[in-house]
């Protein structure tokens, strides 16, 4: 086995695209759906940027002196249009990815059950069941979460960084764009080392909470076995400490 990382490694960036190349293949089976919702992103977000630039317009042409309604009703009938844009394009990109993740997840689920059942009876003799199901509970929730934290938290972030910079550079300075990447980029540092410092912490109380599940289940899947020997005491304790512990976690 390798060496385990020391805590506050940061273990999910350096998996973080392999296990997407792992997860591409169910993913491209749906690739018409994939390429769909990411139009509906990138819809969204040009539809997000261009709002205050279509407000800032509407309020200039409702001035006193100004001679021309029509304008003005027009941008804002297109400030309409767009607000209900980013809406319409974030609720179809849910749409249509909802059924990539999900069958995603299925499969993944099932090859796991499968792999399970070819393990030897060793490994089903030691009685592991509780912990087995949590783990496998919570790898694939995880799935669905970091697909939707890839695809739809960061690159939706990166594209309208792009367009607010592209505004900035013309309607303002060079300048100006430079001072918003520089905090962006101090703000993404910071969150990387604050999220490493914290890893070692989630990992310790998602082990203890797999812990706390494997008491418990195992527990009632022995209790004939329990019984027969009096230790519905000695089982509590030992249920209470582990639960104590994830609770300092």
């Amino acid at each position: 086995a390798s060496p385990k990382p020391p805590a506050g490694d940061a273990l999910a960036q350096t998996h973080a695209w392999k296990t997407l190349q792992t997860l591409f293949p169910y993913l491209w089976q749906y690739r018409v759906r994939m390429l769909l919702a990411l139009s509906c992103l990138v819809g969204a977000k040009l539809a997000n940027v261009g709002v205050p630039l279509v407000f800032k317009e509407m309020i200039d042409r409702m001035t006193p002196g100004e001679q021309l309604l029509v304008l003005p009703v027009g941008l804002l009938l297109l400030y309409g249009v767009l607000r209900f844009s980013t809406s319409m394009f974030t609720e179809l990109r849910e749409i249509f990815f909802a059924r990539v993740t999900q069958q995603a997840v299925r499969r993944i689920a099932l090859e796991v059950f499968r792999h399970l059942h070819a393990l030897s009876l060793r490994f089903h003799l030691a009685r592991r069941t509780g912990e087995v199901t949590k783990v496998i509970e919570r790898g694939t929730k995880s799935i669905d979460v970091m697909l939707y934290f890839l695809l739809f938290n960061i690159a939706p972030t990166i594209i309208e960084l792009i367009g607010v910079s592209a505004i900035f550079w013309f309607k303002f300075s060079f300048e100006l764009v430079v001072a918003t990447l520089v905090m962006v980029a101090v703000y993404i540092l910071f969150t990387q080392k604050v999220t490493d410092w914290r890893n070692h912490l989630r990992e310790e109380m998602n082990n203890l909470d797999t812990q706390t599940v494997a008491r418990s289940v195992d527990s009632l899947l022995n209790y004939e076995t329990v019984k027969y020997f009096n230790a519905e005491a000695r089982e509590a304790e030992a249920y209470g400490l582990v639960t104590r512990k994830w609770a300092n976690a």
